[in-house]
Protein backbone atom coordinates (compact mmCIF):
# COMPACT_ATOMS: atom_id res chain seq x y z
CA UNK A 1 0.00 0.00 0.00
CA UNK A 2 1.37 3.39 -1.01
CA UNK A 3 2.06 5.83 1.83
CA UNK A 4 2.42 9.56 1.21
CA UNK A 5 5.13 11.88 2.49
CA UNK A 6 6.06 15.55 2.00
CA UNK A 7 2.48 16.77 2.36
CA UNK A 8 2.97 19.36 5.08
CA UNK A 9 4.57 21.98 2.83
CA UNK A 10 1.55 21.76 0.49
CA UNK A 11 -0.81 22.25 3.45
CA UNK A 12 1.11 25.35 4.55
CA UNK A 13 1.43 26.97 1.11
CA UNK A 14 0.02 30.49 1.06
CA UNK A 15 -2.19 29.67 -1.94
CA UNK A 16 -3.68 26.64 -0.17
CA UNK A 17 -4.33 28.66 3.00
CA UNK A 18 -5.98 31.40 0.92
CA UNK A 19 -8.21 28.83 -0.78
CA UNK A 20 -8.98 27.35 2.65
CA UNK A 21 -10.00 30.81 3.91
CA UNK A 22 -12.40 31.26 0.97
CA UNK A 23 -13.93 27.82 1.47
CA UNK A 24 -14.28 28.24 5.24
CA UNK A 25 -15.90 31.65 4.82
CA UNK A 26 -18.30 30.65 2.05
CA UNK A 27 -21.81 32.04 2.75
CA UNK A 28 -20.50 33.48 6.06
CA UNK A 29 -18.46 36.46 4.91
CA UNK A 30 -20.44 38.97 7.00
CA UNK A 31 -20.25 37.10 10.28
CA UNK A 32 -18.07 38.88 12.91
CA UNK A 33 -15.39 36.16 13.05
CA UNK A 34 -14.92 36.08 9.26
CA UNK A 35 -14.93 39.89 8.98
CA UNK A 36 -12.32 40.16 11.74
CA UNK A 37 -10.05 37.64 9.98
CA UNK A 38 -10.62 39.35 6.61
CA UNK A 39 -9.75 42.82 7.98
CA UNK A 40 -6.06 41.82 7.99
CA UNK A 41 -6.33 38.84 5.65
CA UNK A 42 -2.72 38.64 4.50
CA UNK A 43 -1.37 39.17 8.00
CA UNK A 44 -3.64 36.52 9.52
CA UNK A 45 -2.81 33.95 6.85
CA UNK A 46 0.94 34.62 7.21
CA UNK A 47 0.65 34.29 11.01
CA UNK A 48 -1.22 30.98 10.68
CA UNK A 49 1.32 29.79 8.11
CA UNK A 50 4.23 30.65 10.42
CA UNK A 51 2.62 28.83 13.38
CA UNK A 52 2.03 25.76 11.25
CA UNK A 53 5.50 25.66 9.67
CA UNK A 54 7.19 26.05 13.06
CA UNK A 55 4.74 23.65 14.73
CA UNK A 56 3.61 26.30 17.21
CA UNK A 57 -0.01 26.03 16.13
CA UNK A 58 -2.52 25.17 18.87
CA UNK A 59 -6.21 24.61 18.25
CA UNK A 60 -8.63 27.04 19.92
CA UNK A 61 -11.63 26.21 22.09
CA UNK A 62 -15.05 25.35 20.70
CA UNK A 63 -18.34 27.19 20.87
CA UNK A 64 -20.88 24.50 21.67
CA UNK A 65 -24.62 24.55 21.05
CA UNK A 66 -27.45 22.11 20.41
CA UNK A 67 -29.64 21.56 17.37
CA UNK A 68 -32.83 19.52 17.14
CA UNK A 69 -33.12 18.01 13.64
CA UNK A 70 -34.99 15.84 14.52
CA UNK A 71 -33.09 14.60 17.59
CA UNK A 72 -30.85 16.65 19.85
CA UNK A 73 -27.21 16.91 18.71
CA UNK A 74 -24.34 18.83 20.25
CA UNK A 75 -22.51 20.92 17.64
CA UNK A 76 -18.97 22.14 18.34
CA UNK A 77 -18.00 25.18 16.27
CA UNK A 78 -14.26 25.84 16.05
CA UNK A 79 -12.83 29.39 15.83
CA UNK A 80 -12.61 30.66 12.25
CA UNK A 81 -8.78 30.49 12.01
CA UNK A 82 -8.96 26.83 13.03
CA UNK A 83 -11.60 26.18 10.39
CA UNK A 84 -9.14 27.61 7.87
CA UNK A 85 -6.52 25.11 9.11
CA UNK A 86 -9.10 22.28 8.80
CA UNK A 87 -9.81 23.19 5.18
CA UNK A 88 -6.11 23.51 4.39
CA UNK A 89 -5.48 20.00 5.75
CA UNK A 90 -8.46 18.44 3.95
CA UNK A 91 -7.53 20.09 0.64
CA UNK A 92 -4.34 18.03 0.63
CA UNK A 93 -5.19 14.73 2.32
CA UNK A 94 -8.81 14.18 1.27
CA UNK A 95 -7.93 13.25 -2.36
CA UNK A 96 -5.56 10.58 -1.02
CA UNK A 97 -8.34 8.85 0.92
CA UNK A 98 -11.04 9.53 -1.66
CA UNK A 99 -9.32 7.06 -4.01
CA UNK A 100 -9.78 4.28 -1.46
CA UNK A 101 -13.47 4.87 -0.65
CA UNK A 102 -16.06 2.55 -2.16
CA UNK A 103 -18.54 3.93 -4.70
CA UNK A 104 -21.57 3.47 -2.43
CA UNK A 105 -20.36 5.62 0.46
CA UNK A 106 -22.32 8.87 0.02
CA UNK A 107 -21.62 11.25 2.91
CA UNK A 108 -19.59 14.45 2.48
CA UNK A 109 -18.13 13.50 -0.90
CA UNK A 110 -18.08 15.46 -4.14
CA UNK A 111 -20.89 14.31 -6.45
CA UNK A 112 -22.57 12.26 -3.73
CA UNK A 113 -24.98 13.36 -0.96
CA UNK A 114 -28.38 12.35 0.38
CA UNK A 115 -30.32 12.57 -2.88
CA UNK A 116 -27.74 10.53 -4.79
CA UNK A 117 -27.85 7.92 -2.02
CA UNK A 118 -31.64 7.66 -2.15
CA UNK A 119 -31.55 7.40 -5.96
CA UNK A 120 -29.03 4.59 -5.65
CA UNK A 121 -31.23 2.78 -3.12
CA UNK A 122 -34.18 3.01 -5.54
CA UNK A 123 -32.00 1.55 -8.31
CA UNK A 124 -30.90 -1.27 -5.98
CA UNK A 125 -34.51 -2.07 -5.08
CA UNK A 126 -35.48 -2.32 -8.75
CA UNK A 127 -32.44 -4.44 -9.51
CA UNK A 128 -33.10 -6.71 -6.54
CA UNK A 129 -36.74 -7.24 -7.45
CA UNK A 130 -35.94 -8.01 -11.09
CA UNK A 131 -33.47 -10.69 -9.95
CA UNK A 132 -35.97 -12.41 -7.62
CA UNK A 133 -37.56 -15.64 -8.85
CA UNK A 134 -41.25 -15.22 -9.71
CA UNK A 135 -42.37 -17.66 -6.99
CA UNK A 136 -40.89 -15.41 -4.27
CA UNK A 137 -40.79 -11.98 -5.84
CA UNK A 138 -40.04 -10.11 -2.63
CA UNK A 139 -36.83 -9.24 -0.85
CA UNK A 140 -35.74 -7.86 2.51
CA UNK A 141 -33.84 -4.87 3.85
CA UNK A 142 -31.46 -4.67 6.80
CA UNK A 143 -31.25 -1.09 8.01
CA UNK A 144 -29.34 0.18 11.00
CA UNK A 145 -26.96 2.79 12.31
CA UNK A 146 -24.19 2.93 14.87
CA UNK A 147 -24.79 3.95 18.45
CA UNK A 148 -23.30 7.41 19.21
CA UNK A 149 -20.97 7.13 16.25
CA UNK A 150 -19.05 10.44 16.41
CA UNK A 151 -18.69 10.14 20.19
CA UNK A 152 -17.35 6.57 19.89
CA UNK A 153 -14.55 7.02 17.35
CA UNK A 154 -11.34 5.82 19.00
CA UNK A 155 -8.43 8.21 18.35
CA UNK A 156 -5.81 5.48 18.44
CA UNK A 157 -7.62 3.37 15.82
CA UNK A 158 -8.35 6.43 13.67
CA UNK A 159 -4.70 7.47 13.84
CA UNK A 160 -3.58 3.99 12.76
CA UNK A 161 -5.99 4.05 9.81
CA UNK A 162 -4.70 7.48 8.74
CA UNK A 163 -1.07 6.39 9.06
CA UNK A 164 -1.68 3.50 6.68
CA UNK A 165 -1.80 6.18 3.95
CA UNK A 166 0.21 9.07 5.41
CA UNK A 167 3.74 8.83 6.79
CA UNK A 168 4.61 12.55 6.86
CA UNK A 169 5.31 13.21 10.59
CA UNK A 170 4.41 16.90 10.44
CA UNK A 171 1.05 16.18 8.83
CA UNK A 172 0.39 13.59 11.54
CA UNK A 173 1.34 16.25 14.13
CA UNK A 174 -1.32 18.61 12.72
CA UNK A 175 -3.93 15.83 12.73
CA UNK A 176 -3.01 15.08 16.36
CA UNK A 177 -3.46 18.77 17.28
CA UNK A 178 -6.98 18.70 15.82
CA UNK A 179 -7.84 15.41 17.55
CA UNK A 180 -6.48 16.65 20.91
CA UNK A 181 -8.67 19.76 20.69
CA UNK A 182 -11.59 17.59 21.81
CA UNK A 183 -9.82 16.91 25.16
CA UNK A 184 -10.59 13.17 25.08
CA UNK A 185 -9.11 10.00 23.59
CA UNK A 186 -12.44 9.09 22.08
CA UNK A 187 -14.88 11.01 19.91
CA UNK A 188 -14.65 13.76 17.32
CA UNK A 189 -16.73 16.96 17.35
CA UNK A 190 -19.71 17.27 15.02
CA UNK A 191 -19.13 20.52 13.14
CA UNK A 192 -15.51 20.21 11.99
CA UNK A 193 -14.79 19.63 8.31
CA UNK A 194 -12.05 17.25 9.43
CA UNK A 195 -14.61 15.24 11.42
CA UNK A 196 -16.54 14.50 8.22
CA UNK A 197 -13.38 13.16 6.57
CA UNK A 198 -12.27 11.24 9.68
CA UNK A 199 -15.74 9.66 9.97
CA UNK A 200 -15.48 8.36 6.39
CA UNK A 201 -11.94 7.06 6.94
CA UNK A 202 -13.03 5.22 10.09
CA UNK A 203 -15.97 3.38 8.51
CA UNK A 204 -14.18 2.78 5.22
CA UNK A 205 -12.84 -0.29 7.01
CA UNK A 206 -16.43 -1.54 7.39
CA UNK A 207 -17.21 -0.73 3.74
CA UNK A 208 -14.38 -2.92 2.48
CA UNK A 209 -15.30 -5.71 4.90
CA UNK A 210 -18.88 -5.70 3.59
CA UNK A 211 -17.91 -5.48 -0.08
CA UNK A 212 -14.80 -7.66 -0.20
CA UNK A 213 -15.26 -10.26 2.54
CA UNK A 214 -19.04 -10.55 2.78
CA UNK A 215 -19.33 -9.95 -1.00
CA UNK A 216 -22.49 -7.83 -0.72
CA UNK A 217 -23.48 -5.80 -3.75
CA UNK A 218 -26.60 -4.01 -2.52
CA UNK A 219 -25.05 -1.98 0.29
CA UNK A 220 -25.28 1.80 0.80
CA UNK A 221 -23.80 3.88 3.61
CA UNK A 222 -24.34 7.52 4.56
CA UNK A 223 -22.16 8.43 7.59
CA UNK A 224 -23.19 5.71 10.10
CA UNK A 225 -26.58 4.94 8.52
CA UNK A 226 -26.52 1.96 6.16
CA UNK A 227 -28.85 -0.36 4.25
CA UNK A 228 -28.31 -3.89 2.85
CA UNK A 229 -30.77 -5.69 0.56
CA UNK A 230 -31.07 -9.47 0.09
CA UNK A 231 -33.61 -12.09 -0.98
CA UNK A 232 -33.24 -14.02 2.28
CA UNK A 233 -34.12 -12.80 5.77
CA UNK A 234 -31.90 -15.55 7.24
CA UNK A 235 -28.93 -14.33 5.21
CA UNK A 236 -29.46 -10.79 6.50
CA UNK A 237 -29.52 -12.01 10.11
CA UNK A 238 -26.18 -13.75 9.49
CA UNK A 239 -24.80 -10.58 7.89
CA UNK A 240 -25.97 -8.52 10.86
CA UNK A 241 -24.11 -10.74 13.32
CA UNK A 242 -20.92 -10.62 11.23
CA UNK A 243 -21.10 -6.83 11.01
CA UNK A 244 -21.82 -6.56 14.74
CA UNK A 245 -18.73 -8.66 15.52
CA UNK A 246 -16.54 -6.76 13.07
CA UNK A 247 -17.53 -3.37 14.46
CA UNK A 248 -16.95 -4.48 18.05
CA UNK A 249 -13.62 -6.26 17.48
CA UNK A 250 -12.05 -3.95 14.89
CA UNK A 251 -13.47 -0.47 15.44
CA UNK A 252 -14.87 -0.59 19.01
CA UNK A 253 -18.32 0.39 17.78
CA UNK A 254 -21.77 -1.03 18.50
CA UNK A 255 -24.94 -1.15 16.43
CA UNK A 256 -27.77 0.97 17.80
CA UNK A 257 -29.96 -1.44 19.82
CA UNK A 258 -33.24 0.13 18.63
CA UNK A 259 -32.23 0.91 15.04
CA UNK A 260 -31.19 -2.45 13.59
CA UNK A 261 -34.19 -3.87 11.77
CA UNK A 262 -34.77 -6.51 9.08
CA UNK A 263 -38.07 -6.25 7.24
CA UNK A 264 -39.74 -6.81 3.84
CA UNK A 265 -38.65 -4.02 1.51
CA UNK A 266 -42.15 -3.62 0.09
CA UNK A 267 -43.10 -1.89 3.38
CA UNK A 268 -40.84 1.00 2.38
CA UNK A 269 -37.31 1.74 3.56
CA UNK A 270 -36.90 4.73 5.89
CA UNK A 271 -33.63 6.30 4.70
CA UNK A 272 -32.24 9.85 4.91
CA UNK A 273 -35.58 11.55 5.45
CA UNK A 274 -37.56 9.56 2.88
CA UNK A 275 -39.58 6.36 2.80
CA UNK A 276 -38.31 4.61 -0.32
CA UNK A 277 -40.04 2.04 -2.54
CA UNK A 278 -38.86 0.81 -5.95
CA UNK A 279 -41.76 2.70 -7.64
CA UNK A 280 -41.92 5.90 -5.61
CA UNK A 281 -40.81 7.67 -2.45
CA UNK A 282 -42.51 9.76 0.22
CA UNK A 283 -41.27 12.18 2.83
CA UNK A 284 -40.80 10.90 6.35
CA UNK A 285 -43.93 11.75 8.37
CA UNK A 286 -41.93 13.56 11.05
CA UNK A 287 -40.56 15.94 8.38
CA UNK A 288 -44.08 16.90 7.32
CA UNK A 289 -45.17 17.41 10.94
CA UNK A 290 -42.16 19.66 11.62
CA UNK A 291 -42.97 21.81 8.59
CA UNK A 292 -46.61 22.17 9.69
CA UNK A 293 -45.42 23.37 13.10
CA UNK A 294 -42.93 25.73 11.45
CA UNK A 295 -45.62 27.29 9.26
CA UNK A 296 -47.78 28.06 12.29
CA UNK A 297 -44.76 29.56 14.05
CA UNK A 298 -43.85 31.63 10.96
CA UNK A 299 -47.36 33.10 10.78
CA UNK A 300 -47.20 34.13 14.43
CA UNK A 301 -43.71 35.63 14.16
CA UNK A 302 -44.60 37.48 10.96
CA UNK A 303 -47.69 39.03 12.57
CA UNK A 304 -45.49 40.12 15.50
CA UNK A 305 -42.95 41.61 13.10
CA UNK A 306 -40.05 39.53 14.44
CA UNK A 307 -39.26 37.72 11.17
CA UNK A 308 -39.11 38.92 7.57
CA UNK A 309 -40.98 37.39 4.67
CA UNK A 310 -37.67 36.73 2.90
CA UNK A 311 -36.38 34.63 5.81
CA UNK A 312 -39.59 32.60 5.80
CA UNK A 313 -39.35 32.02 2.05
CA UNK A 314 -35.69 31.01 2.39
CA UNK A 315 -36.55 28.42 5.05
CA UNK A 316 -39.48 27.02 3.07
CA UNK A 317 -37.48 26.93 -0.17
CA UNK A 318 -34.84 24.85 1.62
CA UNK A 319 -37.49 22.37 2.77
CA UNK A 320 -39.01 22.26 -0.73
CA UNK A 321 -35.57 21.46 -2.14
CA UNK A 322 -35.71 18.33 0.00
CA UNK A 323 -39.40 17.61 -0.62
CA UNK A 324 -39.27 17.83 -4.41
CA UNK A 325 -37.10 14.69 -4.53
CA UNK A 326 -40.14 12.72 -3.34
CA UNK A 327 -43.69 12.35 -4.69
CA UNK A 328 -45.03 15.39 -2.86
CA UNK A 329 -46.90 17.53 -5.41
CA UNK A 330 -50.28 17.10 -3.72
CA UNK A 331 -48.73 17.40 -0.26
CA UNK A 332 -47.13 20.74 -1.16
CA UNK A 333 -50.38 22.10 -2.56
CA UNK A 334 -52.23 21.01 0.55
CA UNK A 335 -49.55 22.31 2.91
CA UNK A 336 -49.10 25.77 1.40
CA UNK A 337 -52.31 26.33 -0.57
CA UNK A 338 -54.43 27.86 2.17
CA UNK A 339 -51.76 29.65 4.22
CA UNK A 340 -51.52 33.41 3.91
CA UNK A 341 -48.84 35.60 5.45
CA UNK A 342 -50.29 39.13 5.20
CA UNK A 343 -50.86 40.12 1.54
CA UNK A 344 -49.54 37.03 -0.22
CA UNK A 345 -49.31 33.28 -0.08
CA UNK A 346 -45.92 31.73 0.66
CA UNK A 347 -46.47 28.88 -1.76
CA UNK A 348 -46.88 31.19 -4.77
CA UNK A 349 -43.70 33.11 -4.01
CA UNK A 350 -41.65 29.97 -3.47
CA UNK A 351 -42.97 28.19 -6.55
CA UNK A 352 -42.23 31.29 -8.64
CA UNK A 353 -38.66 31.37 -7.30
CA UNK A 354 -38.24 27.65 -8.10
CA UNK A 355 -39.36 28.17 -11.69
Amino acid sequence: MKRYNNLFEKICEFGNLLRAYKDAGKCKRYTPAVMEFTYDLEGNILKLQDELLNQRYHHGGYHEFYVYDPKMRKISAAPFRDRVAHHALCNVIEPIFERTFIYDSYACRLGKGTHAAVDRLTAFERERESSCPIYRAKFYAFKCDIRKYFESIDHKILRELIMRKIKDPKTIWLIDEILKSNDTNCGIPIGNLTSQLFANIYLDKLDHFVKEELRIRHYIRYVDDFVILDDSKKTLYNIKEKIRGFLKDTLKLTLHPKKQVIFPAHLGIDFLGYRVWRTHRLLRKTSVKRMRRKLKKFQRLYREGTISLEKIIQSIASWLGHAKHADTYNLRRKLFGGIKLVRETIERRVVRNER
